[in-house]
């Protein structure tokens, strides 16, 4: 029972113009009842501004200065894209709590929330079901020239020729579909690709086998998937063994005609190869939502290749993914003010044996 008596929470809420800050206030109080809550907001420019690195972080949006004035003294952070660098850890020493509204919090340096005590959440499977299905839109769209067809179209050009056999695209049922990672949302595209009638084969060095053998799947090293499969979809997050991961050693692998589909990571893919693969061929279509540089620049030479289907970063934009992540990461805070430990901490050394944290900075 939270004592009515104690001095309100102070609570810092930043989203952006995908997770409102508002959606992180009602979620918390939703997820805490009867706990004294004192908020102060914050609206970060993305995604109308696109997200890069700030400090030592990437992939984050706002200013630091920005940052240490919305927090002040707040004790808990529910975040989506602020930069919490070294710095602002540093410079925020009443701070006990960093909650990230996202997969994995690569916006907050870990090593320096660790040493100041201070947990990091996280959410994972917040977008799984919008990336999964996105996924799977990419390689219809890429298999069965959606988009080339219907640009053609506006344009006044009816291509009946698209089917002719030489031209003609290929189902998923019955096609070998090499899932590379098989995580949330690699397990969702595989249970839709199964229902399609798709041979699923995936290279996943961490997958459960049994859970491969329960979902009917079939975990291969990712040389034998880039044999057998005519249509590859990335999955994986990005470490530094998963780095270009797909390269121009192994890309040559892949069966002529074959159908590469990118939602995950750009840094998963070495993306040099690309363009003369798919001029000569080999690669049949590309399919890209991500990139090596966000935005592409407009001299990019996949811009000028046949058969690329690109969008801006998009798999996870929905409006569930935006409550589900605010959900989330409100009932992190939540255990967190409950005296639990969280259910998705990153750093769970933070924890003594009491699994209570240490908070604040460390001297």
């Amino acid at each position: 029972m939270t004592d009515p008596t104690a001095d309100p929470i102070k609570v810092l809420a930043s989203g952006d113009h995908f997770i409102a800050p508002q959606l992180f206030v009602d979620a918390l109080k939703e997820a805490a009842p009867g706990t004294a809550l004192d908020f102060r907001t914050q609206t970060t420019p993305w995604p109308h501004t696109p997200f890069g690195p700030v400090g030592n972080v990437k992939e984050a949006s706002g200013t630091e200065d920005e940052l240490l004035e919305a927090l002040g003294d707040a004790e808990v952070a529910l975040i989506q894209m602020a930069p919490f660098t070294e710095r602002v850890i540093r410079e925020a020493p009443n701070l006990k709590l960093i909650a990230v509204a996202r997969g994995g919090p690569v916006n907050v340096d870990v090593e320096a929330a660790t040493r100041a005590g201070i947990p990091v959440t996280f959410t994972p499977g917040r977008n799984a079901a919008a990336a999964a299905e996105f996924a799977l839109g990419l390689m219809l769209a890429a298999l069965r020239r959606i988009p080339a067809s219907d640009a053609e179209l506006k344009k006044g050009t009816w291509r009946g020729d698209y089917y002719a056999i030489e031209n003609a695209g290929i189902e998923l049922d019955g096609t070998t579909v090499g899932l590379v990672g098989y995580g949330a949302i690699g397990a969702i595209v595989a249970r839709v690709l199964r229902a399609f009638g798709s041979e699923v084969l995936v290279a996943d060095p961490y997958a459960d086998p049994a859970k491969a053998a329960a979902d009917g799947v079939e975990l291969v090293a990712l040389e034998e998937l880039l044999r057998r499969s005519s249509v590859v979809s990335l999955h994986a997050r990005v470490t530094p063994e998963t780095r270009h991961m797909l390269n121009a050693d192994n890309l040559k692998l892949l069966p002529k005609g074959a159908v590469l589909v990118n939602s995950a990571r750009g840094e998963l893919m070495d993306y040099g190869p690309l363009p003369a693969m798919l001029e000569s061929g080999h690669l049949g279509a590309l399919a890209l939502d991500v990139y090596d540089v966000e935005p592409p620049p407009a001299d990019w030479p996949l811009h000028r290749a046949p058969n690329v289907i690109t969008t801006p970063h998009l798999a996870g934009a929905t409006r569930q993914t935006a409550d589900r992540a605010a959900a989330i990461t409100a009932a992190q805070a939540a255990a967190y003010l409950r005296g639990e430990r969280p259910e998705f901490v990153v750093n769970p050394e933070v924890f003594d044996t009491t699994g209570a944290a240490g908070g604040g900075q460390q001297s």
